[in-house]
């Protein structure tokens, strides 16, 4: 079964193009892109190895979704695209941290 990444977006479209991009990679992707959604998608999905936000949401909102995930699967790794690198940047953000977070770590397990 492949591993399964929680990405969290302000717009579903950018959420699928990243996942068309790199559906290359070994990883199921799921999305969400409100509070609503991250809920039943931790609540539904058991093998979730990790989550990432992009720098779309204010940071209220992406305070809250973190404490949601933190309270509700403290299992879950959350990480945080930067701002600065921009919309471009999210691409490789999203494939940098499933490469170093999720698939390095199933080889060395």
């Amino acid at each position: 079964m492949k591993p399964v990444v929680l990405l969290i977006g302000k717009l579903p479209n950018v959420i699928g193009d990243v996942a068309r991009q790199l559906d290359h990679l070994p990883i199921q992707w799921l999305g969400a892109h409100d509070q609503e959604e991250v809920k039943r998608q931790l609540d539904e999905e058991p093998r979730i190895a990790c989550a990432i936000m992009g720098a779309g949401l204010d940071d209220r909102m992406r305070g809250e979704m973190v404490g949601i995930i933190a309270a509700r699967r403290p299992d879950i790794s959350i990480h945080l695209k930067d701002r600065a690198s921009g919309p471009d940047g999210l691409v490789p953000f999203v494939q940098r941290v499933v490469q170093y977070e999720v698939l390095d770590s199933l080889e060395h397990s």
